[in-house]
């Protein structure tokens, strides 16, 4: 079984004909999950049509070296763009960055811990994966929020639905078994592609009727 997004990099799909490039920003929070993480950057850091930019939090630091063994680079070799944690100065924690593209820029949390969850929705950020995400959401982009808890206490389940009323997808990291994956690679490659759907990038990840692309 292969640990920490290490599969092949096929059937990822064509870019349009005319598609223009899109800035994608990954953050990752401190939540288990740190597999999902690894394989959303390498998956992207194969398209050839999107820029790939990253922020680590200092909390996903440190679950990632308990689950994967490994520091950021694990995550932060896949992208164009990495960014400090703490840097509020950075492009992203400016409205204009998001537009300079044909395209505007996206955002996608994976995974979304409770707490950056709970940040967003009080709208009370503190570090610059929380305030690019703050800004997505006052610029009305798209954000995705791939969240990893369980149970859900009744003020997660809130701040879902005020993060979800103010414009961004909620989508909790439910793998798919109609697939029927054989390795952690499969799953993830699925739930990648399902997370892909929502960014509105080209893939041929598996969905329902399909068969699961090998590498």
């Amino acid at each position: 079984m292969q640990e920490c997004g290490e599969g092949g990099l096929a059937h990822l799909g064509g870019q349009a004909a005319g598609a223009q490039a899109r800035d994608i920003l990954v953050g990752v929070s401190g939540a288990s999950g740190m597999a999902l993480a690894a394989s959303l950057l390498r998956l992207l850091a194969g398209m050839p049509w999107v820029r790939v930019h990253c922020v680590v939090s200092q909390g996903a630091r440190a679950v990632l070296q308990a689950e994967c063994g490994a520091g950021p680079e694990l995550l932060t070799a896949h992208a164009g763009q990495v960014y400090a944690p703490d840097d509020l100065g950075a492009g992203p924690a400016s409205g204009s960055w998001w537009r300079r593209g044909a395209v505007p820029a996206a955002m996608l949390v994976a995974p979304c811990s409770m707490g950056t969850l709970g940040a967003l929705a009080s709208g009370a950020t503190r570090n610059l994966l929380q305030r690019a995400a703050d800004v997505a959401l006052k610029e009305r982009l798209t954000l995705v929020l791939v969240t990893r808890e369980s149970p859900l206490s009744a003020v997660h389940l809130r701040n879902m639905l005020t993060l979800q009323e103010a414009g961004a997808v909620i989508m909790p990291f439910s793998p798919g078994f109609y697939l029927r994956p054989q390795t952690l690679d499969e799953l993830l490659r699925q739930s990648c592609g399902r997370i892909f759907d929502q960014l509105g990038l080209p893939h041929r990840l598996g969905r329902w009727g399909e068969a699961l692309a090998q590498a």
